[in-house]
């Protein structure tokens, strides 16, 4: 039998494949409310951020649904078709974290090396975001130029891509129904002005200052996706809109 390459596996792949193997088994029958996601962290000895991603992932490939305010349900999988895993995305909450180190340097950086046109871009891009939020349309493509309009000040292609990379994982199908639940115009509105905080350290030259905004940023975009299920609502009215 030839050998078959190894791939290690994310924490909240791990978690997810427990408890779906334990739903396959009749643990939880169809129908059943899993225990509480403190319940499950403390019973898997992991973080509740990593258990959240994890029912995120289970939710996407139909093992359960998510009820806000009540609780998160399995579903009957004999009604449903299998949906392959969703196995080799970045988990949500740990690439935020990622995020925080990387970005955090590329803003110090551009505070030292961004020109006019850059801080343009970057304004230009915020004024995009907040006229697509206005007309209740996620401003993913504002965020995305922002965030670039960054990186690309530290003129090295390798941050460039590694910063485009992580930001293209956000519309991975974890990463969108985690938005669904914790994203909204209030929240959006919210991180608009953590956007223009790093941009105006940037343009007076604040390195730490861009540094410790970006940090902010990010803080603030963890806890948003980290608040009480009993708090989420959905970003817009359904169907979601979204740009690419």
């Amino acid at each position: 039998m030839p050998l078959q390459t190894l791939e290690p596996k994310r924490l909240y792949r791990q978690i997810a494949d427990q408890l779906s193997a334990l739903i396959a088994k009749g643990e939880f029958a169809a129908g059943a409310r899993l225990p509480a996601e403190r319940d499950l962290a403390k019973l898997l000895g992991v973080s509740r951020p990593s258990v959240r991603e994890a029912l995120i992932a289970l939710e996407v490939e139909g093992w359960v649904e998510v009820r806000t305010g009540s609780g998160v349900y399995v579903l009957d999988r004999t009604q449903h078709a299998p949906v392959p895993q969703a196995s080799t995305e970045w988990g949500p909450l740990e690439l935020i974290r990622a995020r925080r180190v990387v970005e955090g340097e590329t803003a110090a950086i551009a505070a030292a090396t961004s020109k006019r046109k850059d801080i343009e871009a970057m304004t230009r891009a915020i004024e995009h975001m907040r006229d697509l939020a206005e007309r209740n349309v996620m401003p993913l493509e504002g965020d995305r130029a922002f965030h670039l309009a960054i990186v690309e000040c530290c003129g090295n292609v390798v941050l460039s891509e590694t910063v485009q990379g992580f930001w293209d994982s956000r519309r991975g199908p974890i990463f969108t129904r985690l938005g669904g639940y914790f994203e909204s115009v209030k929240s959006w509105r919210s991180a608009i002005a953590e956007h223009e905080a790093i941009r105006d350290a940037i343009a007076a030259r604040d390195a730490e200052g861009a540094r410790r905004a970006m940090h902010v940023h990010m803080d603030k975009s963890h806890q948003r996706f980290s608040a009480s299920w009993r708090r989420a609502n959905l970003f817009f009215q359904p169907p979601m809109e979204t740009r690419k």
